[in-house]
């Protein structure tokens, strides 16, 4: 079984999130999940990155850093969104990373210091048509990581749902959520 770190999107530490975590426990993986939002949570997307935008994105990447600090190095990243901006460094930068799963966001890999790790499979997840993923530039970084990395894979939904994961918000999609739940546990399945 797997340690995973998850980390939150822009509206916080939501419900939804801590459902999806609930569901990996219950598969048997050890969770962790910190709250890089120090208890806010926002009633929607725009107030949160507000928050985050005021709190600062190096801030947030190092509230997560600490938290991953106080844990084994054998990890798995898992972020939601905003919450890949630290799941996707600690899985490139920290040694003994077991592996990523970014969901519904993916930067570049020369945003965190080039080449991702031959060693560390990564799962990004995302809908084809979310304003965020699809038009933000996260979908050309998500295929450029898949082309360029020993063990990736890209699963595209479709739709234009942004947070579609997350079961406590309007837009969550059933279908697709339990679709990108369903890879993500196997992924997990095949962690050594």
């Amino acid at each position: 079984m797997a340690e995973v770190l998850v980390f939150h999107h822009g509206q916080g530490l939501t419900v939804g999130v801590l459902e999806f975590a609930e569901q990996l426990r219950r598969a048997g993986h050890t969770v962790h999940v910190p709250d890089l939002f120090e208890g806010q949570v926002f009633d929607s997307l725009e107030e949160g990155m507000g928050y985050a935008e005021a709190t600062g994105f190096g801030t947030l990447i190092a509230r997560g850093t600490a938290a991953a600090e106080r844990l084994p190095a054998e990890l798995v990243y898992l972020g939601f969104s905003l919450g890949v901006l630290p799941a996707q460094k600690l899985a490139q930068t920290r040694p003994g990373a077991k592996g990523a799963l970014l969901l519904e966001a993916c930067l570049p890999v020369a945003e965190f210091g080039g080449a991702w790790p031959d060693d560390v499979p990564v799962q990004i997840h995302g809908m084809d048509a979310d304003p965020f993923f699809a038009g933000e530039g996260d979908l050309e970084a998500a295929r450029a990581l898949v082309d360029a990395a020993a063990n990736a894979e890209l699963f595209l939904y479709p739709g234009d749902r942004h947070l579609f994961t997350d079961s406590s918000l309007p837009s969550h999609d059933d279908h697709a959520a339990t679709q990108a739940a369903d890879r993500v546990l196997a992924f997990l399945d095949r962690i050594k």
